[in-house]
């Protein structure tokens, strides 16, 4: 036997094949383009505040007026969002268990908000509830307004919110197992109970997830929630209306205070909704 012939290496030593090829070189460009699109982007807002000194930051951003867009924000994206669950789960379950004509033009038009540009969508529903809109002017007989007001500011969140609630859940409904379901009902468990103890802890996860990512959506809007909104100082103004205020006087250093304050709440929203689906994933292990 040759003195040059292929040593083996012992077995703890081999390289092992990675399921993911080429997981370096995708891992470093996946890297790559989510610093240049999301990292760089959000530390040059810090860059920016960095000769900014912390009391006219503090100044800024607890301004009267201030504090008022983010209750206003706050609010109605709150309540919108609300909405946007119970109908969400209502629409996914239509469109997963039921099968009617049109059922594939209505799963369709779920997406529509995301096609639709937001100027469009506020347009829209400015002259839908407007006073003299179609549905507005059968509130305004009765001395209701939408338009110009935290309820229109709430349906046009609800509007662009509903989509990721429903994209969020309908995949869990079409996944999930209906043998469970008919071993209870043949148990005699009403279809309440079944839809609280087996269907329901299933979807839980996806929904928190599509209520987060709605929620962070609706306190971000601008384009379609500006139209209808008035920006009434005090009453109807938004957030993000008082960002492009600031950046139209040319003040860049208060709209960019203003925005990191949005920047952290979105952060805490969704990293909140994820540590609550992780607790809520693990509790469902150990039930099973």
């Amino acid at each position: 036997m040759s003195a040059f012939a292929t040593l083996t290496l012992p077995k703890p030593w081999r390289r092992k094949n990675s399921v993911i090829p080429g997981f370096g070189l995708s891992m470093g460009v996946t890297l790559t383009l989510l610093s240049l699109i999301v990292l760089i982007p959000l530390a040059s807002v810090l860059l920016i505040l960095k000769n900014y000194s912390l009391a006219d930051f503090w100044r800024v951003i607890t301004d009267s007026q201030t504090v008022a867009t983010y209750r206003v924000s706050f609010t109605c994206a709150l309540i919108a969002t609300t909405v946007n669950v119970v109908f969400g789960v209502l629409l996914a379950w239509i469109l997963t268990r039921y099968r009617f004509p049109g059922r594939r033009i209505m799963d369709g038009l779920i997406e529509l908000p995301f096609a639709l540009p937001t100027a469009v969508a506020g347009i829209a529903l400015t002259t839908l509830y407007g006073t003299h809109g179609w549905i507005g002017s059968l509130f305004d007989k009765i001395d209701i307004k939408i338009s110009y007001t935290q309820i229109g500011i709430t349906l046009a969140m609800i509007f662009i919110g509903i989509p990721f609630v429903v994209r969020s859940i309908q995949p869990v409904l079409e996944k999930l197992d209906g043998q469970y379901e008919e071993a209870a009902a043949m148990l005699g468990a009403s279809r309440i109970r079944i839809f609280c103890r087996i269907i329901f802890p299933e979807i839980l996860p996806a929904t928190l997830a599509g209520f987060g990512l709605a929620f962070a959506r609706s306190i971000g809007e601008y384009g379609s929630v500006v139209f209808i909104a008035g920006n009434i100082p005090y009453q109807t103004q938004i957030t993000p209306l008082i960002i492009m205020l600031k950046l139209e006087n040319f003040d860049y250093l208060a709209a960019t205070s203003i925005a990191l304050v949005m920047i952290v709440f979105a952060f805490v929203v969704l990293f909140g909704i994820n540590i609550l689906q992780a607790k809520v994933l693990r509790i469902a292990g150990g039930a099973t």
